[in-house]
């Protein structure tokens, strides 16, 4: 499996703990019976034990030495009672209220990583993409200094020479109609997101036009945002507004920009929308033949991240390693 073995290496130095939303899956239960075979991260599942048992028992899954807990039957409710409330203390949550909310496990499970019980957590096997980053975004909130949550997809192919071809695009799953400064944050928390999986990132801002060849108000949008990363971030490699072609291919780029160090030879691609991201990545993925892991959420003051409701097993044991690696 692709990158996953420096990730591994830096879980077994130190092991994290990752709750799964919804323990009574079959998917998560295979993926978590993977992880504790592996030893590298413990496994906490939320739902009805006797549920959850049963259910990997039926399945054929051992899950012994996972931790299992029930928001119904929690005992330090009390005091994740209190701190939900002094969180949501502007919108009025009476502790009634607040019971009530963390009987879902979305919620519960969020809570258990604001208060340091655990390390990461990852949900969206049933869950909407909304009801994962929601409770992240009430409790946990963004990473001082950020103001926007994002994501990025990691994609991944085997090249000609054996080495894989890694990319990062984004933001192709969060973010509707990002703004210039928003998309200058999505580019610097892309960059590092990529760094992780063992990109050296050259970041495009892309567009239907390069360098100023076509006009438009979408097009100054990401030239000016493009201009604003290079500033907040003198030391990564920018370019843009760039065509598709011209941030790939060297040919078209000696062409349309031939004294760039980026263009012809960029990796992390920033989109202008959520429309071009969320086609873009997926044309790569079905007709390019990449392996596509995310989204990946970036900007969160904490590890949580969101499943396609569409994963197979597999998919949740490799995002459970990326979102645990970036705890």
């Amino acid at each position: 499996m692709f990158g996953f073995g420096s990730m591994i290496e830096k879980l077994k130095k130190n092991p994290k703990t990752i709750v799964f939303t919804e323990g009574e899956d079959p998917r998560i239960l295979e993926a978590s019976s993977r992880l504790l075979a592996s030893n590298f991260l413990k496994p906490i599942l939320l739902g009805d034990p006797e549920k959850i048992i049963k259910a990997s028992e039926d399945a054929g899954f051992n899950i012994n030495g996972a931790e299992i807990i029930d928001p119904l039957n929690f005992e330090k409710i009390d005091e994740m009672v209190d701190l939900f409330c002094e969180l949501r203390k502007s919108k009025g949550v009476t502790p009634e209220e607040a019971r009530g909310i963390l009987s879902k496990t979305n919620y519960f499970g969020t809570m258990l990583v604001k208060m340091g019980l655990a390390d990461a957590l990852l949900g969206g096997a049933t869950y909407s993409t909304a009801d994962t980053v929601r409770p992240a975004l009430q409790l946990l909130k963004t990473k001082p200094g950020n103001s926007v949550v994002s994501s990025c997809f990691i994609l991944v192919r085997p090249s000609a020479t054996g080495d894989n071809e890694v990319i990062a695009m984004a933001d192709c799953a969060i973010n509707i109609k990002p703004t210039e400064d928003e998309l200058v944050e999505i580019a610097g928390e892309t960059a590092e997101c990529a760094k992780v999986f063992g990109i050296d990132p050259k970041v495009a801002f892309l567009s239907y036009s390069t360098l100023g060849s076509g006009k438009g108000e979408d097009v100054d949008k990401m030239r000016n945002a493009c201009a604003k990363a290079k500033a907040k971030y003198p030391d990564l490699p920018i370019e843009g507004e760039l065509q598709f072609d011209a941030a790939v291919s060297p040919r078209v780029a000696k062409t349309k920009c031939p004294n760039s160090e980026v263009a012809g030879h960029a990796n992390t691609f920033i989109f202008p929308d959520i429309n071009a991201g969320n086609i873009g990545y997926k044309i790569a993925q079905r007709m390019g033949n990449f392996d596509a892991y995310g989204p990946i959420l970036l900007g969160l003051n904490g590890s949580i991240n969101d499943l396609s409701r569409g994963c197979n097993a597999i998919e949740v044991y490799s995002m459970a390693i990326i979102t645990a690696a970036l705890a």
